[in-house]
């Protein structure tokens, strides 16, 4: 460990103090680097460096500790980082499960450390104000004025945007890559989009809903490939005006209908096959068991249901207070157990579960390695607040896969034939 201060100074600058702080609170040295808006710095030298730009950082965490304050410093560029982000997120969660793990003494005493630290800096007093990036959603939890809102904040960012990030599909969710597969994202994308296919028995003239059909990768993908007609559904404006104009550039509308509407509102029934990808995690743990059922009642009997979800573990359900305040707000995630065991009370007799975890994290990296080639675009488009908010959500998604914090797995299911085992499905 080493520390420097600024020429002149008498007493230890803030980066001192509050290595101290942690130190004294993990028995060890940290493993990250600080400067503070003093001019200060400590710690090691070459690790990447938490930059505090203003007071203000201390005061967000004062006020509101752990990760949605740091979400919000780093947002509004009161924290940085010099070096590698995806370095420092993995030393800052060791550092802080460090703390977590120190005896209820060594965290009272802190405590106390902590609130006299405050005061020399004159930390206390009104909270800073949120960002005007994050979301401030109103109404009742899943209410459909909310969920729009909600959908809206989200995907509504920016066409151009998403364009930027992901394959020319625009498959806005996990890839995959088969073993001897090539490693290029559009062909991971066009083999995730094939699984899905394949595993839903698709054939010429098969009625496929798409629930949640994001920019259509999935429908023109079915209509074009396999001959689906396919309802396609979006609660998005902008994704409803992008589907629209690529099936008709496509030649594709007489084998697709894209309809702007809310899952729960009517839009037929007996389909033979139902794809609901990366949509479950935006109804709500309320709202779950109901939206299975609807998965069942609208599905004909022998018909196929996939759902592809993301999951979290059963102490950490729910999306993080960082993703519900910046990205998806609403969001929730179950165990996967979980999600299985809501599926068949509703009586869909569930055949596969695939993890595809690992293939997660890889598609974010790519996503992220786009985000970085073209920054200059993205912050053109989005803004440079919101496209930090992004560069910190991928690097932290991707290492939450790689980790296994998060995981992601295609469910297939049936509707079991009236008298019958569904076995001919």
């Amino acid at each position: 460990m080493t520390a420097t201060t600024t020429p002149g100074q008498t007493r230890p600058g803030v980066a001192d103090l509050l290595l101290a702080l942690a130190r004294a609170a993990t028995g060890r040295d940290p493993a990250l680097r600080l400067r503070a808006w003093d001019g200060s710095e400590a710690g090691p030298v070459g690790a990447p460096a938490l930059v505090l730009a203003d007071r203000a950082v201390l005061r967000r965490l004062f006020w509101r500790p752990g990760e949605l304050g740091l979400a919000r410093a780093y947002a509004t560029g009161e924290l940085d980082v010099d070096g590698d982000l995806g370095e420092a997120l993995r030393l800052a969660r060791a550092e802080a499960a460090a703390v977590r793990r120190a005896p209820w003494s060594v965290r009272a005493a802190l405590g106390a450390r902590s609130a006299a630290l405050g005061l020399r800096l004159g930390l206390p007093g009104s909270p800073p104000a949120r960002p005007p990036t994050e979301a401030a959603l109103t109404g009742g939890r899943h209410s459909r004025q909310r969920d729009q809102a909600a959908v809206a904040f989200h995907y509504d960012l920016s066409n151009e945007f998403y364009q930027l990030l992901l394959d020319p599909s625009m498959a806005y969710s996990c890839a995959y890559w088969p073993d001897d597969g090539p490693a290029d994202l559009a062909a991971a994308q066009h083999a995730k989009l094939e699984l899905i296919c394949a595993k839903l028995r698709l054939r010429p003239g098969d009625r496929l809903l798409d629930v949640g059909c994001g920019w259509g990768s999935l429908t023109a993908h079915a209509a074009r490939h396999h001959g689906a007609r396919v309802t396609a559904v979006t609660v998005s404006a902008r994704q409803h005006a992008f589907v629209t104009g690529r099936i008709a550039d496509e030649g594709l509308g007489g084998r697709v209908e894209v309809r702007r509407q809310d899952y729960r509102d009517p839009v037929g029934g007996d389909y033979d096959a139902i794809a609901a990808v990366e949509m479950g995690e935006h109804v709500g743990e309320a709202g779950y068991p109901a939206f299975a059922a609807r998965l069942r009642g609208l599905v004909r009997p022998g018909g196929r249901v996939l759902v592809q979800q993301m999951s979290r573990s059963p102490g950490r359900p729910g999306g993080g207070a960082f993703i519900e305040a910046y990205i998806a707000p609403d969001m929730h995630m179950r165990p996967l157990g979980a999600t299985v065991s809501l599926l068949e009370a509703v009586g869909l007799e569930v055949r596969s579960v695939e993890a595809m975890r690992e293939h997660y994290g890889r598609t974010i990296r790519h996503w992220l390695a786009r985000l970085e080639a073209q920054w200059p675009a993205a912050v053109g488009l989005i803004g440079l607040e919101r496209a930090r908010i992004w560069r910190l959500y991928l690097t932290g998604g991707a290492q939450a896969f790689e980790d296994g914090r998060m995981g992601v797995d295609q469910i297939l299911a049936v509707r079991p034939l009236t008298g019958a085992d569904g076995g001919a499905a």
